[in-house]
């Protein structure tokens, strides 16, 4: 694929097509999560019916503080004794009443005990007759549109929450005591307050108390206020708390976008950057550095960089494996086609059978060799699916010792087991049965390079978070330079006495990707004595302990 056509293919990717959108998901997540929660917020505040049940609360204190004087103030100038002694309404109520309330904004209603309506604030008594003010509420054509949906708000509000229901107020044209109850009970000597719902939006404050002279009660003063400046309070109030929502809402945003940018924008950038490196096969993309980032997506990135640097090695090494693999069936596969050729040729039944032995042996290397590679090959899919287990290391070496002792008998090496930690388990966590090929080929190489009358040596030492098994033979030892080269695949050095193409040398490749998998640590070196001469060859295993 030539740096165009990838190109073309990175850019009509999903995740190209993604990149061009003006908001990428995750930042509409964080704007809608953080722009409900706060709207949630400013609703909860806007609703304000505590506040609007205070405000009713303080109106009517009001109330009944004025009525109280207004009260006081009729029993003084309104009243007139009769001849028998006793204390009536005079004839002058209306105009005293009128000009009580005057400038406090509030309707007086003055009824006697007979619950007759003596006195109105909004009646006008001259020589033409008697005129009714009524104060009009304003236009609704002169509403805000903030004061109308101020309004709609209120009734979805109430819809949900279930708003606080009054009585209906309602005015006859003749009016009577006993068309409000608070009256009736003020002219039993009670101080009374009540709230009547006007119509939907408004409300009328009403406080009713008794107009009395030396505890005789001459009449009832009914003071009623609507509810205007109530709302006009909750307006204003609503309103700026609206300002401030806008605040918080702008800086919510801002700081939502720039969060989620910090976010996005840099996951965006890893993805095309895998992307890339996925559609890549010269390595030229890279995963971008991104250490300077001291949190998770700073984390992710060197992850995502070992990640693909773990994925190249294990690319190179498939690719030097099938190398190796391709090298070494050619011998056999050479030395095949040679013995078959010149069999064809030959008359001798000698010779003949002869090289028949060589095409055998060849067959047999071959077959061993193939085994070893498919072994090779499937080791870390089963190491990566198999389940860990405790395993006692020092029982399944004492159990591998015996075995070596009994099969080879008095014409091969005995094994020695040694514990320098006592006899208690060694307990790890790991795949018994392949840590029990580990040791059985570093036994079997041990035994097939000492000598028949030699002595295996195994110690196992224990340190408080691993165990040390070494593995001591008594043999030739290790080519100096080789004790990092003998665990490469198919390494071969054998003994002199050992024929040729027995072992295909990747069983100490296979000993060393087990040990790694089980999170542990092969070594090979040589024992020597005082003088320097080499008395052996030591294999060391670290594992850790449960």
């Amino acid at each position: 694929m030539t740096a165009k056509q990838q190109n073309r293919t990175v850019a009509d990717s999903p995740l190209s097509r993604r990149r061009q959108r003006l908001l990428s998901p995750i930042t509409r997540r964080i704007l809608a999560i953080n722009i409900l929660a706060l709207g949630f917020l400013g609703a909860g505040i806007l609703y304000l019916d505590e506040y609007k049940e205070n405000l009713i609360e303080a109106e009517l204190a009001g109330l009944m503080t004025q009525a109280e004087m207004f009260a006081v103030a009729l029993s003084e100038g309104a009243v007139a004794r009769s001849p028998s002694g006793q204390y009536r309404v005079s004839e002058i109520p209306n105009q005293m009443v009128r000009r009580l309330v005057k400038t406090t904004g509030v309707r007086a209603r003055l009824f006697g005990v007979n619950g007759r309506l003596v006195a109105d604030s909004r009646l006008l008594v001259g020589s033409g007759g008697t005129v009714s003010i009524e104060v009009l509420p304003p236009p609704e054509d002169l509403e805000s549109p903030l004061s109308r949906a101020f309004d709609l708000f209120e009734r979805v509000a109430d819809h949900i929450f279930g708003a606080k229901r009054y009585p209906k107020y309602t005015e006859n044209s003749r009016q009577h005591a006993r068309d409000y109850a608070e009256v009736v009970a003020a002219l039993s000597g009670d101080y009374v307050k009540a709230v009547r719902a006007l119509d939907r939006d408004h409300l009328i404050l009403a406080v009713a108390v008794p107009v009395q002279r030396y505890k005789q009660v001459l009449g009832g003063l009914l003071v009623t206020k609507d509810s205007n400046g109530i709302d006009d309070a909750l307006y204003e109030t609503r309103r700026d708390i609206l300002k401030v929502f806008a605040v918080a809402l702008a800086l919510t945003v801002l700081l939502s976008v720039y969060l989620a940018g910090t976010i996005a924008r840099p996951l965006r950038r890893l993805a095309l950057a895998a992307e890339r490196v996925r559609h890549d096969h010269s390595r030229r993309h890279r995963i971008p550095d991104m250490g300077d980032r001291d949190d998770e997506i700073g984390e992710l990135a060197a992850t995502l960089n070992d990640m693909t640097n773990a994925l190249w090695k294990r690319m190179d090494a498939i690719d030097r494996f099938a190398a190796d693999v391709a090298h070494e069936i050619k011998n056999p596969l050479t030395s095949l086609r040679s013995a078959v050729e010149t069999t064809a040729r030959l008359k001798d039944s000698a010779q003949q059978q002869k090289l028949m032995g060589i095409i055998q042996e060849d067959v047999g290397r071959l077959d061993r060799l193939i085994s070893d590679i498919s072994e090779a090959s499937r080791i870390d899919a089963e190491l990566s699916r198999a389940e860990s287990e405790p395993t006692d290391i020092a029982g399944m070496l004492a159990t591998l010792a015996d075995i070596q002792n009994a099969t080879s008998g008095l014409t091969g090496p005995r094994v020695v087991l040694a514990r320098t930690d006592g006899a208690d388990p060694l307990m790890i966590s790991g795949i018994e049965s392949r840590l029990a090929q580990v040791f059985r080929n570093l036994i079997t190489n041990a035994a097939t390079f000492s000598p028949s009358d030699g002595v295996i040596s195994i110690t196992i030492s224990a340190e408080p978070l691993e165990v040390h098994i070494d593995v001591d033979d008594e043999g030739p030892g290790i080519p100096p330079g080789n004790e990092e080269k003998i665990f490469q695949r198919f390494y071969t050095e054998r003994a002199d006495s050992e024929k040729f193409g027995i072992h295909s040398g990747l069983g100490l490749s296979i000993s060393q990707q087990i040990i790694e998998a089980h999170r542990g640590e092969i070594r090979a070196g040589n024992r020597f004595d005082k003088e320097g001469n080499v008395l052996g060859a030591r294999f060391t295993v670290r594992l850790p302990l449960t």
